[in-house]
């Protein structure tokens, strides 16, 4: 019965990941880009509650993406893949934790700056929003630091998932080829931060998918 509830745990918070992770930032009603517009403000003023509330939702996500990855390695334990899959976990958490705080900048400048830019003319909006543009500088560094070792840290755990056989070998290849995408891409195109966005999506299918297969009993303890 433990070992059931064990994987239970484990298949519902890789599912509730991949679902807060990706609605929250889909049917998020304004998108901010790796800088801010004088535009985004009143877009988002327009729709406050809606807009805090799902950006909230997505950074929940990215947090849960943590605890199902450390439910994960928790649950194998006794396998000697934790070897290698604990430090893939480790990086790959604090790559994500890296993420979430880059993404809370974005989430209380946002809303901090639609009530604070209500009413301004154009021109003081602009300042406000040159303001920013230093903070925001340090901070793409931060999103970047975050998809590079989270992605290093998936490529590790997808290893330990094929080369131990603990989950279908799909699943194990998918996560080192979407590991080693997203270490790629930010590390050669680090000024193209918006291509990264097809491969969010793809990784947010990668835990829903994962999440349903260990539900259904594709997790296997090895020893």
């Amino acid at each position: 019965m433990d070992d059931e509830f064990s994987k239970r745990f484990v298949g519902w918070s890789f599912v509730a990941a991949a679902v807060m992770l990706w609605a929250g930032w889909v049917l998020l009603p304004v998108k901010i880009g790796t800088y801010f517009e004088p535009a985004d403000f009143a877009r988002i003023h327009a729709q406050f509650q809606l807009w805090i509330w799902l950006f909230r939702v997505h950074i929940f996500g990215m947090v849960l993406t943590v605890v199902a990855l450390v439910a994960l390695g928790s649950h194998l334990a006794h396998s000697s893949a934790r070897v290698v899959l604990w430090p893939g976990i480790a990086v790959a958490a604090a790559g994500t934790i890296v993420g979430a705080l880059g993404s809370a900048f974005y989430y209380h400048h946002g809303a901090w700056g639609a009530l604070e830019t209500a009413g301004r003319s154009a021109a003081g909006l602009r300042a406000f929003v040159d303001s920013l543009l230093i903070d925001t500088e340090y901070v793409t560094c931060l999103v970047r630091f975050g998809r590079v070792f989270s992605g290093l840290g998936l490529l590790i755990v997808g290893f330990a998932l094929v080369k131990w056989r603990i989950m279908a070998s799909g699943i194990g290849l998918a996560a080192a080829v979407l590991g080693l995408a997203a270490m790629a891409l930010t590390m050669l195109l680090p000024d193209k931060m918006h291509l990264y966005w097809p491969l969010f999506h793809l990784q947010a299918a990668w835990l829903a998918v994962t999440g349903i297969a260990v539900l259904r009993g594709g997790l296997k303890g090895t020893t």
